[in-house]
């Protein structure tokens, strides 16, 4: 039996004016064969609101510094389980939408776990993420990003729909 680590956290998909969302690289330290892209965000303080987290995450991930306030409500959330560094969590996360005209990333605030385990960033198109056979999270991110952004699913099995909460192995930070 698996005994997961609650968690709660909040997520950015930082979109630019070219409709790519910034996605960055990086492995499991227990796994390090086990590489894959995800959104910028990351756990919540025991009282910290999901929209002061993701405020937070953002500005210490990205260097882009927003209120709470100007994040807006959230676009989407779920719940995963996934291993990260040995340990099993259970994750309750929600998802911001960002639009920039641009950013350059600044990962300075890069938390030690962050500084160890995250190997890059880049800007992805929906079509690109959906030809790529690197793994990405969340899965379903090119649904999402269709749904939020109203542009055609480039999924090559589109239906239109984002799944919630699919348990997946491995994960975001």
């Amino acid at each position: 039996m698996t005994v997961y680590t609650p968690r709660r956290a909040a997520r950015v998909l930082l979109v630019d004016a070219d409709d790519r969302v910034l996605l960055f690289a990086g492995f499991d330290p227990a796994r390090p064969e086990h590489r894959y892209w995800f959104t910028p965000g990351g756990g919540l303080a025991p009282d910290e609101s999901p929209a002061a987290g993701a405020a937070r995450e953002l500005a210490e991930e990205t260097g882009l510094r927003l209120t709470p306030a100007e994040l807006g409500e959230p676009v989407w959330q779920d719940k995963i389980e996934y291993p990260f560094d040995g340990v099993w969590y259970r994750q309750e996360q929600e998802f911001f939408l960002v639009r920039v005209p641009s950013w350059e990333v600044d990962t300075a605030g890069f938390d030690d776990v962050e500084q160890a385990s995250v190997t890059g960033h880049r800007w992805w198109s929906a079509a690109e993420l959906a030809a790529s056979d690197e793994l990405h999270y969340p899965v379903d991110l090119v649904a999402i990003l269709s749904r939020v952004l109203g542009t055609p699913d480039a999924s090559p099995t589109a239906d239109g729909a984002a799944s919630a909460g699919a348990p997946v192995d491995g994960g975001p930070c």
